[in-house]
C-alpha cells in the first residue's frame, strides 16, 4: 500500500494471460487530458451519439446493483485473510479471488467462504509482474457479470460507516468510481503513520468502480505499485468520500516490516517503480504515529 512519489507508467496492451486453474463453486439456495474547448466539445458530441456511450448509459442503474469484491492473495494463512473475508461477507454480494501460487493452503481458506463464487489459482507466481496479476484478477472478476467491483487487498478492513454507506454510494447513476481514505496502521491497530512519505490518508484512493462492459479498461505495465483499478477509470466521473479503510500491512511486527522492505528492494532495487526514499523509511526507528480514532 505504498504511495510512491515516483512512478513510471507504460500504457501498452495487456499482454498474455497467465496459466490459471479456475474453481467455480456450484450455485447456492478526475483526471482528464487537457483538450482545447472546441475539440473537447466535439469529442463529447461524438461520445453522446456513439453506440458505446449509449451502452454505458444503459448500465448505470440507480438500484439493484450487484457488488463484487475482488482480491489477489498469496500465502495469507495466519495473517488477516480470514478477518478480511469475514468482513467482506457482511456487505458484498460476491467475492472473486486470484491466488498467486500460494504454498501454505491459502486456497483452502478461500473455498470455505460461500460468497467466494470464483477462485483462480495461478500455477506460477506473478508477484514480480504485478500488472499481469492485476489484469488476471480483473478478467476473473468481470467474468461474473458484476455491476460494481471493490478492489480489496488481503489486509484491508472497511470501517463500519463505509460498509453502511456503500449501497447508497453505488445505487446512483452519475458517478462511476468511489474513493476512500486509506490509513497505514503501524505496529498495531491503535496508531497510523503520518509523515511526508506516509500520507495516503490525506488524499483519496479509488477502490470501488462501476463495471461497464463496453468501456476500455487497462492497467499500466508496471512490475510493482500497480494501481488497484484500471488506469482508464480515472477519466470517469467519481465521488471522493471521507470514509475510512484500515490498511494492516504494516501493523505487524518489526520483523514483518523488515521482510517487506527486503522484498521491495529485491523487486525494485533501483526505484524504477517506487521511491527508494520511501522504501528506506520503512526502517525508520521512530516514525511519526497518530492515534487511530473511530468514526462517529
Amino acid at each position: 500500500m505504498l504511495d510512491p512519489k515516483k512512478r513510471t507508467q507504460h500504457t501498452r496492451g495487456l499482454g498474455m494471460q497467465p496459466e490459471i486453474r479456475t474453481e467455480v463453486p456450484p450455485a447456492s439456495t478526475e483526471t482528464s487530458a487537457d483538450h482545447p474547448r472546441d475539440s473537447r466539445s466535439n469529442e463529447v458530441k461524438s461520445q453522446r451519439s456513439s453506440p458505446a456511450a449509449s451502452s454505458i448509459r444503459r448500465v448505470r442503474k440507480g438500484q439493484g446493483n450487484k457488488l463484487t469484491a475482488m482480491l489477489q492473495v498469496r500465502n495469507e494463512r495466519g495473517r488477516y485473510l480470514e478477518e478480511v473475508l469475514d468482513d467482506l461477507s457482511e456487505f458484498v454480494d460476491e467475492i472473486v479471488i486470484v491466488d498467486d501460487a500460494s504454498t501454505d493452503g491459502t486456497p483452502d481458506i478461500c473455498r470455505s467462504y460461500p460468497k467466494v463464487v470464483r477462485l483462480e489459482i495461478l500455477e506460477k507466481p506473478l508477484f514480480a509482474e504485478e500488472w499481469r496479476l492485476r489484469n488476471a484478477l480483473w478478467q476473473a472478476a468481470v467474468s461474473t457479470s458484476p455491476d460494481w467491483l471493490l478492489s480489496v487487498d488481503a489486509d484491508e478492513l472497511y470501517s463500519p460507516e463505509a460498509k453502511e454507506a456503500i449501497r447508497n454510494l453505488i445505487n446512483q447513476e452519475h458517478a462511476d468510481w468511489i474513493a476512500f481514505r486509506f490509513y497505514d496502521m503501524w505496529g498495531g491497530r491503535t496508531h497510523y503513520r503520518d509523515d511526508e512519505l506516509w500520507s495516503l490518508h490525506r488524499g483519496h484512493t479509488a477502490s470501488l468502480v462501476r463495471y461497464m462492459p463496453d468501456y476500455p479498461y487497462f492497467y499500466p505495465q508496471q512490475n510493482h505499485h500497480v494501481p488497484r483499478l484500471p488506469l482508464s477509470c480515472s477519466v470517469l466521473p467519481g465521488i471522493r468520500t471521507d470514509l475510512k479503510v484500515q490498511h494492516l500491512g504494516w501493523a505487524g511486527s518489526l520483523e514483518d516490516r523488515v521482510r517487506k522492505y527486503l522484498r521491495y528492494k529485491r523487486i525494485d532495487p533501483n526505484g524504477e517503480w517506487g521511491s527508494l526514499e520511501h522504501y528506506e523509511s520503512i526502517l525508520d526507528p521512530e516514525p511519526r504515529l497518530v492515534p487511530w480514532k473511530e468514526e462517529h
